[in-house]
């Protein structure tokens, strides 16, 4: 049994990357593993300043008191992490890039990750919008050494609700089952 965490990273809720990310909870739990959901939905988290505080403080204590302080005890627990997101603009959304951005911290080398997920949505009729946060995804595996725990992509869905009958949502079920 492994202890997995969902990073839900749209704004949206209930919207095609929460439905995509229940779908792999579902069948992740189907098989007795435990999944927690952070959703960015209101989270307040802001974006890393770059200011290397959480080098110089022995507790790796980030000079922003705010949401990110519970993320980073639930990802720390994690055997496994997925990652959600809408694609707006050829990148993961904004909430979820500050909550990302603030993995700078060196606090990272102390949670147990072995294995990363991606699951990942758009508005537009072409799979090509996902290249830039699969090239980052595969940046991540390799700077980590993490296992490939599974990508799946879904465009052509604009409206929330429009995912509803996809088979990607299958996908997504089998993906948490085998992960």
């Amino acid at each position: 049994m492994k202890n997995i965490v969902v990073i839900v990273g749209s704004p949206r809720k209930n919207g095609n990357t929460e439905l995509l990310a229940d779908a792999f909870i579902e069948g992740a739990r189907s098989v007795g593993n435990t999944v927690e959901k952070i959703s960015v939905i209101g989270k307040k988290i802001g974006g890393c300043i770059g200011c290397n505080a959480c080098y110089r403080d022995a507790e790796h204590r980030c000079i922003q008191h705010d949401d990110m302080e519970d993320c980073y005890k639930r990802l720390s627990a994690a055997d496994i992490i997925v990652i959600a997101t809408p694609i707006y603009f050829y990148g993961v959304s904004s909430q979820l890039k500050c909550l990302i951005d603030r993995l700078h911290n060196p606090i990272r080398s102390t949670f147990k990750v072995k294995k990363l997920g991606l699951l990942a949505v758009c508005a537009d009729e072409s799979e090509s919008v996902f290249d830039s946060v699969i090239t980052m995804y595969r940046s991540v595996l390799s700077y980590f050494s993490l296992a490939d725990g599974g990508v799946v992509t879904v465009y052509g869905v604009p409206e929330k609700g429009d995912i509803a009958g996809n088979p990607k949502l299958k996908a997504a079920e089998e993906m948490g089952r085998g992960i």
